[in-house]
This record gives structure tokens, C-alpha cells and sequence, in this order.
């Protein structure tokens, strides 16, 4: 905040007090010459006996202190009893640094003189507890909602229809729900980047703008994952041009990194008392140069899951709840395969508390496993599509709600992606594919609203 505007600030505040200390002032030398008075006269009619400070006296002195003893700005506003009570839902900060406090919120000139006994004192709501105060210890039961989305290719002929329509197409009917949510994650399926060198002997190879990332975050992304097998779609120096932009739109991210240390660390997001940790790890990479290593740039593998087991347990001692985010699986099958059965009850064991995959392109089921959770693919959500329908076109948001015991109820909403532009399915549509999920997971069935539940 400006510094003028402070000061502006103050000065209002010192010229308000003027007239309020000078008849404080004065009410103090009125009473003091009423008090000497009347001792006057008790003490000339009752032989100057010992007597109690007249009660007008009293009450006025304590009223006197009140006004003008008080260190300038003791009494909160309005606007500053609320700040300090209430954090906005539908707009979390994900990153400390951008939080400046609300000094000088305009609010403190506009909110009515006398505070309402709501804005003293806050009271719990259903909705919103009152852990958004960081004086206060989460309630019981508190809970965090995580988002999450599959693969998301800002890049391609995506890239052509955010030239055309600007960066906010792809995802303006999915932004409602993903904003509602409390942190809200995808796959990043493309580099980031205007330099690099094309991959050899692939046969898709992708790049996309750095302007591009802007519709994630406002879309209400709060961290994307690059172990896939795009991430080095441009090398190195495309891989890292993509962590430096989302870095500079803070935009989280994992999964890669200039070392397997770097590519392996968790994201850690704290929310409602609750800290999430989230671990990116691929089991598709086009090269094994494509792999982190203690001295080699690249993304974090699970073919050998010893790295992601370690991940899982170092997150494990500080998150309440760990997430992994895993690409695997063979592209545009129903049904996982074996090593994604093997890798997800790996990382289960190693003390994750909810999976999820993509690469398949397609949508599958999900298990209930030693009361976690893996959801095996979510699908493509902002991809190439094709004019007539495909499967791949299906798609949605999973939402899971989780307690700091690591306990996720889940819930998955139907969408259906045209001209890469995810959004609701009609009714019949979603009950459809709602109904191929049940039959497709294991373990678990999901209803005709979207909940998943273990059998």
C-alpha cells in the first residue's frame, strides 16, 4: 500500500480525536471543581469527616479513561474485527507471500461506525468453521476439498482456440466448480516455452505459450503435475522455461526438476488447518533420459518405486493427508493394467492416502483399498477433441473431501469436453457414464449423483 495513503490515513484519525480529547478535557476539569466543592461542604458541615469520592466522579473518571487513555487505534473498526475473523471462501491465498494483511482495506472507510455483535463476535457456521482464523485451532472434523482434473494440454490445436477465443475458453463452464473447491489440481500435459529442441522419434510433440498458463489460474488451479510423458516434449531447456513460468504466475508444480531430489520433493498446501502434500510420478517416459537423476534434469519415475515410497514417506511425517498423481496405464483402455494395481497399493502401503492417474485419455474406475482410495484414470479434460463423439471426450472433476485423519469421501461430476471446452452432461449422458464407472471400479461403487463409495 502506498505510503501517502497511510499517512492520509492517520491524519484523519488524529483529527477525529481532536474534538473527542478536547471535551474529555474539559468533563475531567468540571468534575474535578464539582468534586473539590462538594468536599468543601461535607467537610464544613460534618467536622471534615473522611467521605467516598462522589459517585458522579467515579463514573465519569472510568469514562474519561476509557476515552482517552487508550493507545491510538486500540478500538478495532468494523472492517478490522471482520478481517481478523473471517477469511473469503471462494478466494483462498495459496501462497502466504501474497497475503499483505488487509492493512488499509478500503473497507475500514466505508463499514458503519458501530460494529455489529457478528463482527465482534464471530460465530461458526456450517459452511465455513471458524479455522479461516489463524488464532483459532482447526474444529473438530475439519476438512479440506481437493479438486481434480486429468490431462490438460495448453498446447496444439487447444493452442489455436485460446488464440482465438482467449485463455479463459477452455475452461469457463468448469470454473464454477473448480473454484469451489479449496485447492483444485491437473496434469500439465505440454511444455511451456518458445525455445527448446523438438524430441526425436515421438510421434506427437508438444509446446505451448507461457500467456497460456493464465486460464489455468483463473480457472482456480493451484498446482499442476509434469511427470508425463510430455513434460521434455522441448528438452531440458523447454522443461525448464515451463517451471520458471509457472513459477512467476505462481502456479504450483511437481514431478520434475533439475535433479531427481528436486523432481521427487512434494508440494506442500496448507488449508483450514489441514497440509496436503502433493507428489507427481510418471510410469510412461518416452526415453530413460527422460529420468531424474542425482546429477540429471528430468521428471520423477515410478518404474522402480523406491524414489516414490521414499517420496510418500518423508510427506507422510509432515502432511495430514499425501496425494500422488500418477501417469500410467496404456492409453484408451477401460480397465488398468497390472502395473497400475502394483504401483498404486505400493504407495498406499507406503502411507498415501488418495491416488490419481491419467494418460489413458479415457476415464476408469476407481478402488477402495485399506480404506484409501485410488481413482485409476480421470481422462483427458482440456485436450484435442474430435468433431463426432469419442470416449475420450468424457471426462469431469473429482472431488475429494478429506479430514486431517486421511478419511476422503469422494464425489465425481460428469462433463463432457466440445471443442476442448469441458462442461456439465446432459442428464442422461451423465447417468450413462456414471453407471460405466460403477461397473468398471473395484472394490467401490458410484451412484447416480457422482458418490463413490466403498462396498
Amino acid at each position: 500500500m502506498p505510503y501517502s495513503r497511510v499517512q492520509s490515513k492517520q491524519k484523519a484519525k488524529r483529527r477525529r480525536r481532536w474534538p473527542i480529547v478536547s471535551i474529555a478535557v474539559l468533563a475531567v476539569a468540571l468534575i474535578a471543581a464539582v468534586g473539590i466543592y462538594a468536599a468543601f461542604v461535607a467537610g464544613n458541615g460534618d467536622g471534615g469527616a473522611s467521605q467516598s469520592p462522589p459517585p458522579v466522579a467515579t463514573a465519569s473518571s472510568s469514562a474519561s479513561a476509557t476515552s482517552d487513555s487508550r493507545p491510538e487505534g486500540a478500538t478495532a473498526s468494523p472492517a478490522e474485527s471482520s478481517q481478523a475473523a473471517e477469511t473469503p471462501d471462494a478466494a483462498p491465498s495459496s501462497d502466504p507471500d501474497d497475503d499483505d494483511g488487509g492493512a488499509g482495506d478500503p473497507l475500514d472507510e466505508v463499514l458503519p461506525a458501530d460494529p455489529s455483535p457478528s463482527a465482534q463476535e464471530p460465530t461458526a457456521t456450517p459452511d465455513a468453521g471458524t479455522a479461516d482464523d489463524p488464532s483459532d485451532s482447526p474444529p473438530s472434523g475439519a476438512s479440506v476439498s481437493l479438486a481434480f482434473v486429468g490431462d490438460i494440454l495448453p498446447a496444439s490445436t487447444v493452442g489455436k482456440l485460446i488464440e482465438q477465443y482467449g485463455v479463459d475458453y477452455p475452461f469457463k463452464l468448469a470454473k464454477p466448480l473448480l473454484e469451489s473447491a479449496d485447492i483444485a489440481a491437473g496434469n500439465l500435459e505440454a511444455p511451456i516455452t518458445t525455445r527448446g529442441t523438438p524430441a526425436e522419434n515421438k510421434q506427437f510433440v508438444f509446446k505451448g505459450k507461457p500467456e497460456y498458463l493464465a486460464g489455468l489460474k483463473n480457472a482456480g488451479l493451484d498446482v499442476v503435475s509434469l511427470a508425463n510423458n510430455h513434460t521434455l516434449d522441448q528438452g531440458w531447456e523447454g522443461l525448464s522455461d515451463t517451471m520458471d513460468a509457472l513459477d512467476d504466475i505462481k502456479l504450483k508444480h511437481m514431478g520434475s526438476g533439475a535433479d531427481d531430489k528436486e523432481a521427487f520433493e512434494p508440494v506442500y498446501i496448507e488449508h483450514n488447518g489441514i497440509t496436503v502434500a502433493y507428489i507427481g510420478v510418471s510410469n510412461v517416459v518416452p526415453d530413460g533420459s527422460w529420468k531424474a537423476g542425482p546429477d540429471h534434469p528430468g521428471v520423477a519415475e515410478t518404474y522402480d518405486t523406491t524414489r516414490a515410497v521414499a517420496a510418500v514417506k518423508k510427506a507422510r511425517e509432515l502432511a495430514e493427508i499425501v496425494v500422488v498423481m500418477v501417469h500410467w496405464g496404456n492409453e484408451r483402455a477401460d480397465t488398468p493394467k497390472d502395473a497400475q494395481f502394483n504401483v498404486g497399493h505400493t504407495l498406499i502401503d507406503a502411507g498415501a492416502d488418495l491416488i490419481v492417474g491419467s494418460h489413458p485419455h479415457v476415464l476408469q474406475g476407481f478402488e477402495a483399498y485399506k480404506g484409501k482410495w485410488i481413482a485409476y484414470s480421470l481422462g483427458n479434460f482440456v485436450f484435442t477433441t474430435k468433431q463426432e463423439y469419442s470416449k475420450t471426450q468424457d471426462t469431469g472433476v473429482l472431488t475429494a473431501t478429506c479430514t486431517a485423519d486421511g478419511k476422503c469421501r469422494l464425489k465425481f461430476d460428469p462433463m463432457y469436453a466440445k471443442a476442448s471446452q469441458p462442461g456439465p452432461m446432459e442428464p442422461e449422458q451423465a447417468q450413462a457414464l456414471l453407471a460405466r464407472l460403477n461397473k468398471v471400479s473395484y472394490g467401490a461403487t458410484v451412484d447416480s449423483k457422482g458418490r463413490v463409495s466403498a462396498k
